[in-house]
Order: C-alpha cells, then sequence, then structure tokens
C-alpha cells in the first residue's frame, strides 16, 4: 500500500530580509492511508509551519512533497488551491467561522468553491453528526467554544475530504469539551479519514496511531501505538490528486453562489453595505469632478499655449549693470529692425520673424474713447500667433513697409468704440492719428492679470515711426521650422548677435 502522504528531505527557510531562520530541516516521513497521526513538539518546535506544508498552505524551500503519489510542492497557488478545497478538510484552534452565518451556512461554505456539489453531504447530517442538531440555525456567539469546534469539523468534512489537518483543535476547550472533539476525530479516522493533529497535550496522543516529536525543525521520534487497525486505500499511481488538478475554476455554477454569498453578506449587514456603497459613490463622484476640473484646467492650458503660437523662440533686449545697480531691459543691448533681418535671412532653422514695438495710446471713435495696448508688428502676426482675423483682413507686408495707418483691434476695443457695429472700414484716432480699422482680432480672452483682447496691432514701422517715436523694437519672436532644432536655433541666434 502507497503513503498518501510522503515527504522525502522537506525544508523551510524564511527570508527575513537580509536574515535567514531556518524553520524546518531533512525532513522526511510517510502517513499511510487512514492513519491517526499527532504531531508534537514545543511552541517554536518547527509543527505549526510542518502542518501548513502538509495542507499546502505554504511550499518547502526544498525537498519533495508526494500527496497520493502526485508531485505537489511546486504547483501553483490556483492549484494548490483546488487539493485543498477537494482533498482535505481543516480544523482550527481559532474555529475561523464567519460571525454573521449560522451553523449551517459556515457548513456550506466551502462548496462554493467547490466544482461537484452532487456528492457533497447533506450539511443537516454533518451537523447531526457531530451532536449539533438543534443548534443549525444558530449564530457563532450563540454557540459555545466546543459547539463551535463541532461546527469547524462538520465543515471540514463537506467536502468528503479523504485527509484532516487539525491544529490545536482543543487549545480553547475546557476538558468535556476537549474529550467531545477528540472523540469525534477518533470516529471520523475509524470511518477511513486520514487525520493529522499537531499538539502539546501529550494526553491528547493517546489516540493517535502513531506520535511524532520535533524539536527545533528536526523529528527527533516517530513512535507507533502497536494498534492494529485495518487501513484505507489510496491511489498507488497519483490519479486521485492529479484528477483534483483538472478542476475548472471558473463555471456558471460558482459565479452564481459567489454572486448568492454577497447578496446575503450585503443583506445581513444593511448599514455598514449602505455607508460602503455611499463611499463609494462619493469617491467615485469625487474622481469625476476632479479629472473634469482636471481636464477642463487642461484644456484652458492647452488654449493659452497655442494662442503662443508654435515652436516658438522670445527674444527680448539684455538688461545690463552700472556702478552694480540693474538697468532696465534694452537700456544696454537694443534691437534694431536690421538685426531682425539679420536673424531671418542668416540663421538656418528660422522660418519666420516678427518684431514688435509695443506701447499705450488713447483711442478715440465718435466720441467714444479707450486706452488700449497698441502693438506694432509685421504681417506674419497671424501664423506665427495663431490669430487669424475673424472680421475683415490682416494688413500686408506691403501695407508694413509703406508704414501705411491701417489698425487690426481687439475684441474689446471693438466693444468699446463700436458695441455691435461692423468696424471694418471705419476709421479711429490713435494718438490723434487717422487709421483705417481692416479688420478684428479673434478672441483670446485673459492671460494672468492682461486683457489679451483689449490691444490694437498696427504694422510695425508705423508704430516705430509714426506712433511711438521709437528707433528699436521691444521684443522680437522667432519660429522655428523643427521644434528639435530649438536649441540649436537659440545658440546661433545669441553668437549672430554676439558678432554684431
Amino acid at each position: 500500500m502507497n503513503p498518501i502522504i510522503e515527504l522525502r528531505h522537506i525544508s523551510k527557510t524564511y527570508y527575513l530580509g537580509k536574515l535567514d531562520v531556518p524553520v524546518l530541516h531533512d525532513v522526511s516521513l510517510s502517513i499511510m492511508p487512514g492513519e491517526f497521526v499527532a504531531i508534537m513538539g514545543h511552541s517554536g518546535s518547527g509543527k505549526s509551519t510542518l502542518l501548513n506544508i502538509l495542507g499546502l498552505l505554504d511550499k518547502p524551500s526544498g525537498g519533495e512533497y508526494l500527496l497520493a503519489g502526485k508531485e505537489v510542492s511546486r504547483l501553483s497557488d490556483d492549484e494548490l488551491a483546488g487539493l485543498r478545497n477537494k482533498f482535505m478538510g481543516f480544523v482550527f484552534q481559532q474555529f475561523n467561522l464567519l460571525p454573521r452565518m449560522t451553523a449551517r451556512e459556515n457548513v456550506i461554505l466551502p462548496l462554493v468553491y467547490a466544482d461537484n456539489k452532487t456528492n457533497a453531504p447533506d450539511e443537516l447530517t454533518l451537523l447531526e453528526r457531530v451532536g449539533l442538531k438543534e443548534r443549525v440555525n444558530h449564530k457563532p456567539n450563540e454557540l459555545s467554544g466546543g459547539q463551535q469546534q463541532r461546527v469547524a469539523i462538520a465543515r471540514a468534512l463537506i467536502n468528503n475530504p479523504l485527509l484532516i489537518l487539525a491544529d490545536e483543535p482543543t487549545g480553547n476547550l475546557d476538558t468535556k469539551s476537549t474529550a467531545e472533539i477528540i472523540g469525534i476525530l477518533k470516529e471520523l479516522n475509524n470511518a477511513g479519514i486520514t487525520i493529522v493533529m499537531v499538539t502539546h497535550e501529550p494526553d491528547l496522543t493517546e489516540a493517535a496511531d502513531r506520535t511524532i516529536t520535533v524539536k527545533d525543525g528536526v523529528i527527533v521520534s516517530d513512535v507507533s501505538s502497536g494498534k492494529q487497525r485495518t487501513l484505507a486505500a489510496a491511489g498507488s499511481d497519483g490519479s486521485m490528486a492529479a484528477g483534483f488538478l483538472t478542476h475548472n475554476l471558473l463555471k456558471l455554477q460558482r459565479v452564481r453562489d459567489y454572486f448568492q454569498q454577497a447578496m446575503r453578506s450585503l443583506i445581513s449587514n444593511k448599514t455598514r453595505s449602505f455607508l460602503s456603497i455611499l463611499g463609494v459613490l462619493i469617491g467615485v463622484t469625487s474622481l469625476i469632478a476632479m479629472m473634469a476640473l482636471g481636464q477642463g484646467a487642461q484644456e484652458e492650458v492647452k488654449k493659452n499655449i497655442s494662442s503662443l503660437g508654435s515652436n516658438l523662440l522670445f527674444i527680448h533686449p539684455a538688461a545690463g549693470h552700472q556702478g552694480g545697480v540693474a538697468l532696465e531691459a534694452g537700456a544696454v543691448t537694443q534691437i534694431s529692425l536690421q538685426d531682425v533681418d539679420a536673424i531671418r535671412e542668416r540663421v538656418p532653422g528660422v522660418a519666420r520673424v516678427t518684431p514688435y514695438a509695443s506701447g499705450r495710446g488713447q483711442v478715440v471713435y465718435n466720441g467714444k474713447n479707450w486706452n488700449t495696448r497698441i502693438d506694432g508688428t509685421s504681417a506674419d502676426f497671424p501664423v506665427i500667433r495663431d490669430a487669424r482675423v475673424t472680421e475683415g483682413r490682416f494688413f500686408t507686408d506691403a501695407e508694413a513697409t509703406s508704414r501705411a495707418k491701417v489698425a487690426v483691434i481687439g475684441k474689446t476695443v471693438q466693444r468699446e468704440l463700436f458695441g455691435d457695429r461692423d468696424p471694418v472700414g471705419e476709421f479711429i484716432k490713435i494718438k490723434r492719428i487717422d487709421f483705417q480699422v481692416i479688420g478684428v482680432l479673434p478672441a483670446k480672452g485673459s492671460s494672468g492679470w492682461r486683457d489679451e483682447d483689449d490691444k490694437i496691432i498696427i504694422p510695425v514701422n508705423t508704430a516705430m515711426y509714426r506712433l511711438l517715436g521709437k528707433e528699436n523694437v521691444d521684443t522680437v519672436d522667432v519660429q522655428v521650422t523643427d521644434y528639435n532644432a530649438m536649441d540649436d536655433v537659440s545658440d546661433r541666434i545669441n553668437k549672430l548677435f554676439a558678432v554684431m
């Protein structure tokens, strides 16, 4: 007859950071089908770790574990879970019953994870078998410690296991309840179920066929009681364990059981469920609101950035120092229109160049007046700054060169001077000089504290020589052909100014 359990040179080491903690050393043992084996040892001896490995709750660090002839130490977690569910029953010292469920509901809980429920014994029969016929609808807090452990034993039997693993099953029980639990385990063993029990009480080992003593992670004794028993047969070729590995992990029946279990939990905890759902709703709503705000802010930033144009370099006259005092920008270094032409003609990678000469002035139309910003620039402004006119047109290169007195106004200026009227073709006075309105700029909104629609665009030559009296430009926009060439073009412009 082949063993149902066979360990070959099993070792177990826990790794805690850089510290290695060996727990089991070269453990080898065999357990025959139908045996009642007690594992003895003091706290820290390694007996619970050994039981966890036997119960597939932990994996050994080395060695082989054969379950009904099948090597299982290298199986996946899902495969081990399937074997535990179908092959083993567990009885723990702490009972591990769900407090919101009745004794009957706790017993049938393992069936939720089982594939084949047709061969499962009736839970009422199992509860009657352990002496709880009158307590099937009681919850754990309505049962004594011994009764709770009986429910745990009935739960361990629901899947017809061939092996029951008990970890200190009487550790929390009084003497009478201890005797009752040991009696139930002996009855199960007499029915052919293999039982492995961990205990530190020598009196309990009298019920076992064998007593294995563990000390410092090593088996120091393996004593048989000498009882003559007819042991049950176990598969010799591993087909029993192999069959358990073929179970289907996802079945419609299982999904239905999960759903029923979830609904039962929700119904039995109405207040908690309501608060949990409310918390989820608040969290989801807050997340949606935050994402919406973030998306809106992102779009606004994109809009503001796009209004500046793409692949742009901004050139400002440098500020100098005199006697340790910083001077205003342009007081030392200045940029002329000839410099602008040099950038356009002598720097590779430049697509367009637009100079700016800016100031403020009073604008008058039919008795209405408005103080606004005046920008003199080139005909490339609409392309570089993505500001194509919405009404009329922009001025041409010829108009810019000839110092034409034409103007393109922003939306704010249009509103303050013309209201709802069409301003195209009308004449306005800028600093007492007549200009014809030829177009209206698109709405740009505000940028920081400044209203980007409160301005008038005129040709740069007109602004410098007819209106503002400037000999040099204030700033220059340079549009680069390729974004990746921005740094290179910037270096070339700096070198150009250094030699000019």
